[in-house]
C-alpha cells in the first residue's frame, strides 16, 4: 500500500496543505486524477474547492468524491484517493452510508494511493478510538479503513505546564485506551506525518512524533525514524491490562 497519514492540513500562518505541499505533490502521481472525499465537512462543494485551489497548480485534477452519482464509482476513474479533514464521526457515517468504507479500503489495498489529513488519518486506523473529535453523528459502528494495524492521534498535543487548566491531557485519554486496548498508539503532532510505502513505515515532518504502547513509557519518535514493525502489529482490543 501507498499511504500518506498527516497529522493536519492547515498550519497557523500558512495555506491549505501549504507546509506539506512538496510532500504531497511528491506522493500523488504526476498529473494525478484526485478522488476527494469531503464527508468531514458540512460543505462539500466549498471544501473540494479549497483543495482543488490548493493542488491544481501543480497540476493535479480534483474532483470530489459527492459529486458523482454513486461516489464509491469515483475510485474507478482516480489515480490517488484523499480523505479530509473534520468531523470523524460525520466522516465515518458517510462512508457507511455510501459504501466507501469497502471501496476505499479495497481500491487502496489493490494500490491506489491514499492520503489522509486529520480525521481522514483517523479513518486509516482499524478504528475511531483514539479521534480526538465529538460524536456529532453516531455511524454503525467504530469500525475505520484499518489500512494499518495501530491507531493514530492526529493533533497530538502536549500538556502546557504553563496552563491553569487541569482536565484531561492527551497522554491521559491514551493511557486510558491502553488499558483498555492493548493496540499502540501513533500520536502525530501538527506538521508531521506518517508515509507508509508497502512494508516500511516511517516518521517524517517537522516534528516528531510520540508513540504509546502498553506497559511502556512514551517514546519520542523524531522526524526519519522507521516504524516498520508497527505494521506487523496484532491489535487487541477490549483487552483490559490486568
Amino acid at each position: 500500500m501507498h499511504l500518506l497519514l498527516l497529522s493536519n492540513s492547515t498550519q497557523y500562518g500558512r495555506g491549505y496543505l501549504e507546509h506539506a505541499l512538496d510532500t504531497v505533490t511528491g506522493f500523488l502521481p504526476a498529473g494525478a486524477r484526485l478522488a476527494f472525499v469531503p464527508y468531514a465537512l458540512a460543505d462539500h462543494d466549498t471544501y473540494t474547492a479549497r483543495v482543488r485551489g490548493a493542488l491544481e497548480p501543480a497540476g493535479i485534477t480534483v474532483r470530489g468524491v459527492h459529486e458523482h452519482a454513486e461516489p464509491a464509482a469515483a475510485l474507478k476513474d482516480a489515480d490517488a484517493v484523499f480523505i479530509g479533514g473534520g468531523n470523524s464521526f460525520r466522516l465515518l457515517s458517510a462512508l457507511y452510508r455510501t459504501g466507501l468504507r469497502e471501496a476505499v479500503a479495497d481500491a487502496v489495498r489493490a494500490g491506489l494511493p491514499y492520503m489522509g489529513a486529520s480525521a481522514g488519518t483517523n479513518m486509516a486506523a482499524p478504528t475511531l478510538r483514539t479521534t480526538n473529535d465529538m460524536p456529532i453523528v453516531q455511524p454503525p459502528s467504530f469500525a475505520a479503513l484499518g489500512l494499518v494495524p495501530f491507531q493514530i492521534n492526529p493533533h497530538y498535543l502536549d500538556p502546557d505546564p504553563a496552563s491553569t487548566h487541569k482536565g484531561e491531557t492527551r497522554e491521559e485519554r491514551l493511557t486510558e485506551f491502553l488499558e483498555e486496548n492493548d493496540v499502540p498508539v501513533l500520536g502525530l503532532r501538527e506538521g508531521s506525518w506518517l508515509r507508509v510505502e508497502d512494508e516500511a513505515a516511517h516518521v517524517e515532518g517537522a516534528r516528531p512524533a510520540r508513540l504509546f504502547t502498553r506497559g511502556a513509557e512514551p517514546r519520542e519518535l523524531p522526524a526519519g525514524t522507521d516504524v516498520s514493525h508497527l505494521l506487523r502489529t496484532e491489535p487487541r482490543f477490549d483487552a483490559p491490562a490486568r
